[in-house]
C-alpha cells in the first residue's frame, strides 16, 4: 500500500509512473489527497475537543473543591455536549480513515523508473539470455506426451480425482519432482536462506497483507466456512511471518526460502499453450523471500537474480531474463525480473520464475518496520521469487534432455533422484 505522505509529495510522479500500468490514477490520487485532507480535519476537530473536555473537567473540579457547586454543575452540562461531539467526531474519523484504506488499497503500486511502459508480456525487455538451445533427435515429443510414454505424469487420473489441472505424478516422475524440491532447498539454505515449512492456507489479513486481497481477478481458492484462502505463492505465508513487527536494524538482512505446493484457479485459458504442466490449478514450488534494509533492496534483487541463473546453469537449461513492462507487472511490484527456459519440443519460452522487489508497498500493509540508527520506525524493504517453480521447469527438463533411448536426468539431480534416465 502506498503511503498518504508519499502520494502527497510525489502527486505528479505517482500518476505519471502508474500509467506505465495502462492506469489513469488522476481521480483516484485526488480522492486519496482529499479524503486525508477530511481526516485531518475531523482529528483536529477531535483533538480540540478533548483538550477543552479535560481542561472543563478539571476546572470543574477545582470548583468543587472551592465550594462553587452551582457554577461547577452548569460546566458539566457542557462536559457532556462536548463527549457526545468527541463520540461522533470519533465515529467520523473512523468512517474517513475506512474510507481512506479501501481506497489505498485499490491503489497498485509504483513501478521503478527502469520499468519500461507497455499493456502486456509482448512489451517485456530482454535483458540477458544463456544456454544453448539442443537440436533434438526426429520425432521429438512435448512433454504431455512423453509424460504419458512413459507413464510418469498421468494427466488423466487427476481429471477423474479433482479435475483439469490437477496432475498426478507417478513412478520416477514424482521421483524427479521430489528431486528438484529437494535440490532447490538445497541450494536456498546453501547461499544463507534459512528453511520454513510453511501453512497452505492463510487468513483474510495475510492475502492483505501482501497484496492479493482483493482479489480482483479471482485467482484465490476461497474456503468460505472458514474464510481462509488456498496459497497461490509461498510468498504469502512467508512474508506474513513479520506482519506487525518491528526489527532492529541488526536483523536485517532476513531470508527465508520454503516449499509448498500452490493453488490458482487460472480462470478462462485453453488451447495448446497451456497443455500438460504449461498451467495447473495445483503445482509446487520453492520460494524465496527477503526483508531488507531500504538502501539494500535493489543489490539483494541483483543478488537474487544471480542465484536463479547459477541454478540454471547447474541444470543446463537454456533460459533468458525479462524485465517487465508496466502492463504486465504484479499489482504490488515495483521492479520484476522474469526467468524464462526455452522449451525446444514445444518451440517457445515458458516463464519459471518471477523476482520481485515490492519496496515499502508490502510491508506498509504488514505494518513491517525496522528501527533505524536514528531510533526512529521505518518501513523496511520485502522482496520475494520463484527459486524455482517445478512444472515449466519439468517440462523443460523432459522436452530438452530426451533421446531416442529415454529422458537424461540433468548430472547435478542425479544423487537427487538415484537414478540417470527414464526409460
Amino acid at each position: 500500500m502506498l503511503q498518504v505522505p508519499f502520494i502527497r509529495e510525489n502527486k505528479d510522479l505517482v500518476i505519471t509512473q502508474l500509467a506505465k500500468r495502462n492506469i489513469d490514477a488522476s481521480s483516484m490520487i485526488d480522492a486519496v489527497i482529499n479524503l486525508d485532507e477530511d481526516r485531518k480535519r475531523i482529528q483536529t476537530a477531535l483533538d480540540n475537543t478533548l483538550a477543552e473536555s479535560n481542561a472543563l473537567s478539571k476546572e470543574i473540579g477545582n470548583l468543587y473543591k472551592s465550594g462553587e457547586t452551582q457554577k461547577a454543575n452548569l460546566l458539566k452540562e457542557k462536559t457532556s455536549q462536548l463527549k457526545e461531539s468527541s463520540k461522533e467526531l470519533t465515529d467520523e474519523l473512523g468512517n474517513k480513515v475506512n474510507e481512506l484504506n479501501e481506497l489505498l488499497y485499490k491503489i497498485p503500486n509504483v513501478p521503478n523508473a527502469i520499468v519500461p511502459p507497455g499493456n502486456s508480456e509482448e512489451d517485456n525487455e530482454e535483458v540477458f539470455k544463456e544456454g544453448d538451445i539442443p537440436v533434438l533427435h526426429e520425432g521429438a515429443l512435448p512433454h504431455w506426451e512423453l509424460a504419458k510414454k512413459y507413464d510418469i505424469i498421468d494427466f488423466e487420473l487427476g481429471n477423474k480425482i479433482t479435475g483439469a489441472g490437477f496432475p498426478v505424478y507417478k513412478g520416477k516422475g514424482a521421483r524427479l519432482q521430489r528431486a528438484l524440491i529437494a535440490y532447490f532447498l538445497d541450494k536456498n539454505t546453501a547461499a544463507g536462506y534459512t528453511e520454513y515449512q510453511l501453512p497452505h492456507l492463510v487468513n483474510e489479513a495475510s492475502g492483505f497483507g501482501t497484496g492479493q486481497l482483493p482479489d480482483k481477478e479471482g485467482q484465490m481458492y476461497h474456503v468460505t466456512g472458514d474464510n481462509l484462502y488456498l496459497i497461490p505463492t509461498a510468498e504469502v505465508p512467508g512474508t506474513n511471518i513479520f506482519r506487525d513487527t518491528l526489527l532492529n536494524e541488526s536483523d536485517l538482512p532476513i531470508g527465508i526460502t520454503g516449499y509448498t505446493p500452490c493453488f490458482r484457479r487460472e480462470a478462462g485459458s485453453y488451447g495448446a499453450h497451456v497443455r500438460g504442466l504449461n498451467r495447473l490449478h495445483q503445482f509446487d514450488k520453492v520460494e524465496i523471500i527477503r526483508v531488507e534494509h531500504p538502501s539494500k533492496s535493489y543489490e539483494a534483487l541483483d543478488g537474487m537474480i544471480a542465484h536463479v541463473k547459477n541454478i540454471l546453469q547447474e541444470l543446463k537449461l537454456p533460459y533468458r531474463i525479462l524485465r517487465l513492462c508496466g502492463g504486465d507487472t504484479s499489482f504490488a511490484s515495483a521492479l520484476t525480473y522474469d526467468f524464462e527456459v526455452f522449451s525446444t519440443a514445444q518451440d517457445r519460452w515458458l516463464e519459471i520464475s518471477s523476482i520481485s522487489n515490492f519496496e515499502t508497498f508490502q510491508a506498509n500493509r504488514l505494518k513491517l518496520r525496522f528501527k533505524n540508527s536514528e531510533g526512529k520506525n521505518e518501513l523496511a524493504h520485502t522482496l520475494n521469487g520463484s527459486s524455482l517453480a517445478l512444472p515449466r521447469v519439468l517440462a523443460g527438463i523432459l522436452e530438452n534432455y530426451q533421446t531416442k533411448d529415454g529422458i537424461i536426468i540433468p548430472e547435478v539431480l542425479q544423487p537427487y533422484t538415484g537414478f540417470s534416465i527414464i526409460d
